[in-house]
């Protein structure tokens, strides 16, 4: 099992665009359609298939919001930071 991240740690590794909420960090990715929402959201599951660690994830009309936690850990941990520079990955 993954350890738990410190709150110091959370905030000084947070990526770009994520925001804590609780034990979770969350973001909201934005597009033009719902199509690109989609394709994204596609390519974020099969990221996070490859990382075995799985997201709760929202498409809408033109957004994606994506919440990370590492649920048997019971809060944040390297794992969903990991995850979440490489979803900023495929954003960009």
């Amino acid at each position: 099992m993954a350890d738990l991240l410190s709150d110091d740690e959370i905030a000084d590794r947070l990526p770009d665009g994520w925001d804590r909420d609780g034990d979770e960090i969350v973001r909201t990715f934005e597009f033009d359609a719902y199509l690109d929402a989609s394709g994204f959201l596609s390519a974020a599951a099969g990221l996070a298939e490859d990382a075995w660690h799985h997201p709760e994830m929202t498409v809408r009309w033109g957004e994606v919001e994506v919440r990370l936690t590492t649920h048997d850990a019971g809060g944040i941990t390297d794992n969903d930071m990991e995850l979440a520079e490489r979803l900023n990955g495929i954003y960009e």
